[in-house]
């Protein structure tokens, strides 16, 4: 992919001193968005090596982890820690792109694309752009990492990245996937006593949205999400007390038969197994969300 003269200046000009985060080789430092993570581990057993990890950074500091695949043009599964939150959603913060996926001379930083449609042909090699959501009205942009699981402003505003959401059916995401979402917020709101971890991800069956007859951005068959909390209200009902430390879900990215199913992780990360590039060991919280006594 080339860069033009004038593109490599902007992101250049965009990166920050001192900035370590954006695209990274790992997430084994505070920096690089270890927080996000249960026992600062990430999900094992992706069997691709192409995938980018990037530590989600806005306002110079680390928001998120998101694993991204800069070929399918959606993330493979954003991690982050829930914030107890009113569920309000801020929907006046500008989406933003990942500039060290375009370049690694890049800003670290999130950044608002630019309102020139014609800069974005400089990202659109590495990632999705607004051109690709543009013209498709039966899906909207789903978030992995919603803002409504956040409760700081800057946390919230840093979920509006492409490099975050992937193309939901407009049904299943106004419907079943923003219902699911909503119970998990209350569920932790009210019975989760320490720090929640949750990883949110897809499954593609080889569907894409196409732009100027070229593939753009895979479409999600099943959308997938998990969250452990190990320190918990021992007096909740037996019907919850059950779905802790740690509890899963899944759905089907369609109009029909789109319900949430909700299951214990073991059975999420076997139904995953058959639908997911991943090894045998594949595993989405470190020793299963199960803490070290």
């Amino acid at each position: 992919m080339r860069l033009t003269a004038a593109v490599v200046t902007l992101l250049t000009c965009m990166s920050l001193q001192g900035a370590r985060a954006g695209v990274v080789g790992d997430f084994n430092h505070v920096d690089r968005c270890k927080d996000s993570l249960y026992m600062g581990t990430p999900p094992r057993g992706y069997l691709s090596n192409s995938f980018k990890k990037i530590c989600q950074h806005y306002e110079d500091k680390p928001r998120y982890v998101t694993l991204y695949d800069s070929h399918k043009h959606i993330p493979i599964y954003s991690a982050y820690t829930f914030k107890k939150s009113d569920g309000e959603k801020k929907v006046d913060f500008p989406w933003m792109f990942e500039p060290q996926l375009a370049s690694d001379k890049g800003s670290s930083n999130m950044e608002p694309f630019p309102q020139s449609s014609h800069m974005h042909m400089n990202f659109e090699d590495s990632q999705a752009v607004l051109e690709d959501y543009a013209d498709v009205v039966q899906y909207e942009r789903g978030h992995l990492n919603p803002d409504e699981h956040q409760a700081d402003p800057l946390d919230k505003a840093s979920t509006y990245t492409l490099t975050n959401v992937v193309p939901q059916i407009r049904e299943f995401n106004l419907g079943p996937w923003a219902e699911h979402q909503d119970l998990i917020r209350k569920r932790l709101n009210n019975y989760c006593r320490g720090k929640a971890f949750v990883v949110t991800g897809v499954t593609t069956s080889g569907n894409m949205i196409r732009r100027d007859n070229l593939d753009r951005v895979a479409i999600p068959e099943y959308m997938w999400s998990a969250y452990c909390c190990t320190e918990f209200d021992q007096n909740a009902p037996y019907f919850l007390r059950y779905k802790f430390p740690v509890f899963a879900a899944y759905g089907l990215n369609d109009r029909v038969n789109n319900h949430m199913v909700e299951v214990p992780l073991k059975n999420l990360e076997k139904f995953l197994k058959g639908r997911m590039g991943v090894d045998k060991n594949f595993q989405i919280f470190y020793n299963d969300c199960v803490p070290d006594v």
